[in-house]
């Protein structure tokens, strides 16, 4: 399963199914674009996906920002994604269009390229077809895992996760995932929790927060 995104929503459904719902904002407003009618007000806390044991130590961060430029590759070592992206832009009806099978990865065009000034979307396939996705393994992130993002100007944006949450998607945290920051940020989503047959939509989305942490040029570039 996988997400997409659209001028209100974000949709992440399995294979043939209709997609998953999380609002999402075509650019970078003032702040948050109020939820879309099939969306909850906002409700409890997400539950992290990794509860920590005691306070984490803050995730590290570069005031670094980057110039707009397209994402070309993502990789998360830790749960063995390696894959390109393609560019994601929105369909007719609004809403994000979706990556045509499990692999790869899409990122939303509408918002920040990963690097720059605020929150990069990447999002994914959960499974396709009886198989794991891109995302299939994105649950068992865990904070302080890096995420490497190749971006087409020969730099490499290097993220480093500060959490991992399982939403709803009735109480889809629209702020905190596509709410300006004062930093570049990182968001990676897909679907989560029980499959609804009736709909064929899984229940909840995985969300993973990153952080940018370094810059370097990209390997094939040194």
């Amino acid at each position: 399963m996988l997400v997409t995104a659209g001028a209100a929503t974000v949709h992440a459904g399995s294979v043939g199914a209709p997609p998953l719902a999380a609002p999402l904002p075509t650019s970078s407003p003032p702040r948050p674009p109020a939820p879309s009618a099939d969306v909850a007000s906002p409700g409890p806390a997400p539950a992290a996906v990794h509860p920590p044991a005691a306070a984490p130590a803050p995730v590290p961060r570069t005031a670094e920002r980057l110039t707009r430029s397209t994402p070309v590759r993502i990789a998360v070592p830790s749960i063995g994604v390696s894959s390109g992206l393609l560019a994601l832009g929105l369909r007719p009806d609004g809403a994000m269009a979706v990556p045509p099978s499990g692999f790869p990865a899409g990122w939303f065009t509408g918002g920040p390229t990963p690097g720059e000034l605020g929150p990069a979307v990447i999002v994914g396939h959960v499974d396709w077809a009886g198989r794991l996705g891109v995302f299939g393994r994105l649950r068992s992130l865990a904070p302080g895992a890096q995420v490497a993002v190749d971006r087409r100007d020969g730099t490499t944006a290097v993220f480093r996760v500060s959490r991992v949450v399982e939403v709803s998607k009735q109480r889809f945290p629209t702020a905190a995932v596509y709410g300006n920051t004062d930093h570049a940020a990182l968001r990676l989503i897909t679907c989560g929790g029980a499959f609804d047959h009736g709909v064929h939509s899984y229940q909840d989305n995985i969300v993973a927060f990153a952080d940018l942490e370094s810059v370097r040029p990209t390997a094939s570039q040194r």
